[in-house]
Parts: structure tokens; C-alpha cells; sequence
């Protein structure tokens, strides 16, 4: 393996190679040197993974901390992006995507019976009617249709919505103070401005969940004892933003990926039973909540490298689904391959809670727009659809949509 390659100083971010590919400056590290240097800001001295193996072992490894208030670098609450500061976040209560073992083990097994595959199975159904209903409405709006907007994050609010308990007519608060939240270059500032107001609303929903509690997961969690008031705003912090967010981005930038490989999307709509195997391709063709970080607790050899301990690493989930060593001709969107293994959802202790909720989400959200509106078409070029590079979750600001032919408006 070669070693003749440059040491990145900040994460290469730039999408040259398309608004699907991972940037080429991380294609290239990879396959050179798989786990490799990185130089941060503020001269610090980290590491960048990217190749599948060395992911899929460190994410496995809970030597591995995913706690930022331990880390040299302040992450703020284990959000995607380089950081912003050089001092440790201290650790949130309720946050357990940014807590190790047992901490992290005791709030998520709060959780476990709430997403069962089979509880979500139970759902299926309900989903199905949340996304024809939002058809519904697509259908009597004036085209161009902005498919974000009107689908792609209504759907997964709804349904978030409803598991939680929280009103969907408060939707303008969380959504938009959630996008604020996930802006990349802003300071700490605006950042904790956009986090009170989110856990502000919460502390009071949870209050109403303790004294009036109702059948919904947050009503489950506040009949428990066990849990502050703090930790179960955390909680609630984290599904909200995590059960609209991740699937929205996807159903809209899973679309625009469909409508750019035309052929594959015949082939969907001619054979709804590939939807499984797409949905899996998609998530590995895309994986929109793409950089994660971890931090070494002692020295650990990881792909030929020894990561020392205190270092900062910086985890691409979209360069190790797109190593070639793992999947075939991996650039390539083939609805067609079987992509079990990607790595979209995590691996290890942190595994995404929600992951049979979200494929259920889009298998009914891209079944159900393909059949209904079978002339589905970008209403602009597809160099002018607003990718959201300057978000920690990647997908599209905008996708307008003509929803039938232009000669039948």
C-alpha cells in the first residue's frame, strides 16, 4: 500500500466528483492509505478512516469512545463536521449517541421494546397511509413541486410525530430550529441558540408527558422513574431530530438519485419487489449522515496504523460503502445488488435505533411517488437543484418536481 500521499489539513468536503460521490480527495486517501493522518485546524494531529474493514472494526471497538467531552477536540454533541473549538463538550444528559458503555447501555435499552422490528412491522401498514395521504395532497398542488417540502419531510414528521407524542402542528418549531441547529460553519453561538430553543419546547412537552402521560414513547419514558427530566429531554432531543432529518434527506436526495439514473428507475417501477434490495442500494450509494467521530481512549492498532490514544478520528460512512474491496464496481447505483453490510446505519453498540422504521418509511415513500406519479421529472436542470453541502446531513435544500406532463396542466 502506498504511503506517498499528502496528509490532509482539514476534511476534504468538496463534492467534485457529483452531487452523489464522496468527495474525490477522500476517494483518493482511501485507496492509498486507508487510515490515514489528519492535520485539524488547529495543528492537531488526528486520523481519518475510510476504508470498509478499518470503519466497520472501529466502529465495533468501544475503545473507540463517542464521548466528545473526552476528546482533545470540542465536537459539539457528536455532530458531523469539523470542530469548532479546542475544548471538551461536556456530556449532555439523555444524548446517548455521544455516551459509551454502560451509560450509553442503561438509556438505550429504555428504547429497545419501542423499535422492535416487530413493533415497526405493527406500523407498516399506518405508514403506508401517512405517505398516500401526502400524495393526496401533492396531487392538487400547482406544479412545479417542491418535493422536499411537500413529501419528503412531511412524511418521517408524521410518523415521528405520532411515535413520540409530539404535536405535528408544532412542526414549524422543531424543523426549523433543527436546520439551524445542523448548519456546518457557524459558531457556538448560533448553534446553542437553535439547541435552546429545541430543548426549551421539549422541557415543556415533557412536563405535560409526567403529569398527563398519553400512549406514546415519550409518555413510556416519562412513567420512568429512572429518568431526569433532563435525560428525557435529551432523549426526546435526539429521536426528533433523528426520525425526520436522516429520512427526509434521503427520500429527497434518494429521489433526485432515481430521476438521474433513469434506466434503474424504470426497472423500480416495473418491479416493486426489488424495493428492499433499492432502498439498501440507496443507502449505500448515499449515506447522507456521513461523518461521525471518535475518540482513541488507549493506543489501538487499526489497519496497519497505531492510533494513539487521546487522537481525534474522523469516520466516512460514505467512502468505506464505496470501497471497492467491499462492494463490486461500488460508484455504480445498482438496485440489483444485494448491499447487505453497508454501513448507513452504523455498526456496533451504536447502531441506529431506528434503522427498520426508516426503511419502512422509504420503501412505502418511494413505492408510493413512483406509482402515482409514473412521469415524475426535475422541473430544473440537475446542476440547479440546492444540495446541502453546508449541512451536517447531506441531501437537497430543494427538489423541484413536475409531477405529470407539462401538456396535461
Amino acid at each position: 500500500m502506498s504511503r506517498a500521499v499528502p496528509v490532509p489539513h482539514g476534511l476534504p468536503m468538496d463534492r467534485d466528483a457529483g452531487p452523489f460521490d464522496p468527495p474525490s480527495a477522500i476517494t483518493r486517501l482511501r485507496d492509498a492509505r486507508p487510515v490515514s493522518p489528519l492535520i485539524f485546524p488547529d495543528g492537531h494531529e488526528g486520523w481519518l478512516v475510510t476504508g470498509y474493514d478499518a470503519v466497520r472494526r472501529l466502529l465495533a471497538d468501544t475503545r473507540f469512545s463517542s464521548r466528545p467531552d473526552i476528546g482533545i477536540l470540542h465536537v459539539p454533541y457528536e455532530t458531523p463536521g469539523m470542530p469548532v473549538a479546542t475544548e471538551p463538550s461536556p456530556q449532555v444528559p439523555g444524548l446517548f449517541i455521544a455516551m459509551d458503555p454502560p451509560d450509553h447501555t442503561r438509556l438505550r435499552r429504555k428504547l429497545t421494546g419501542a423499535f422492535t422490528v416487530r413493533r415497526m412491522k405493527q406500523l407498516e401498514e399506518h405508514i403506508v397511509d401517512v405517505v398516500e395521504r401526502q400524495l393526496d395532497e401533492m396531487e392538487h398542488l400547482t406544479q412545479p413541486v417542491d418535493l422536499v417540502k411537500e413529501f419528503a419531510l412531511p412524511v418521517p414528521s408524521l410518523v415521528i410525530c405520532e411515535l413520540l407524542g409530539v404535536p405535528y402542528e408544532d412542526r414549524e418549531t422543531f424543523q426549523v430550529n433543527t436546520a439551524k441547529f445542523l448548519i456546518k460553519d457557524q459558531g457556538l453561538d448560533e448553534k446553542m441558540a437553535a439547541y435552546g430553543a429545541l430543548t426549551a419546547y421539549l422541557a415543556e412537552l415533557v412536563a405535560v408527558k409526567r403529569a398527563a402521560p398519553g400512549e406514546d414513547i415519550l409518555s413510556d419514558l416519562a412513567r420512568d422513574d429512572d429518568l431526569t427530566v433532563e435525560e428525557l429531554i435529551g432523549i426526546a432531543f435526539l429521536l426528533l431530530l433523528a426520525g425526520h432529518e436522516t429520512t427526509a434527506n434521503m427520500l429527497a436526495l434518494g429521489a433526485f438519485a432515481l430521476l438521474e439514473h433513469p434506466e434503474q428507475l424504470a426497472e423500480l417501477r416495473a418491479d416493486p419487489d426489488l424495493m428492499p434490495d433499492a432502498v439498501e442500494e440507496l443507502m449505500r450509494y448515499l449515506a447522507v449522515a456521513d461523518i461521525f467521530y471518535r475518540y482513541a481512549t488507549e493506543d489501538i492498532e487499526l489497519g496497519g496504523e497505531t492510533i494513539g490514544q487521546g487522537s481525534t478520528v474522523v469516520v466516512s460512512l460514505l467512502a468505506a460503502n464505496r470501497d471497492p474491496l467491499r462492494f463490486d464496481n461500488p460508484d455504480n447505483l445498482d438496485i440489483h445488488r444485494k448491499a447487505r453490510g453497508q454501513l448507513s446505519f452504523g455498526h456496533g453498540v451504536h447502531l441506529c435505533l431506528g434503522q427498520q422504521l426508516a426503511r419502512l418509511e422509504m420503501r412505502a415513500g418511494f413505492a408510493g411517488l413512483l406509482r402515482r406519479f409514473p412521469a415524475l421529472q426535475l422541473a430544473v436542470p440537475a446542476g440547479e437543484v440546492k444540495l446541502r453541502t453546508d449541512m451536517n446531513i447531506y441531501g437537497v435544500h430543494e427538489l423541484p418536481v413536475r409531477l405529470r406532463p407539462v401538456s396535461t396542466y
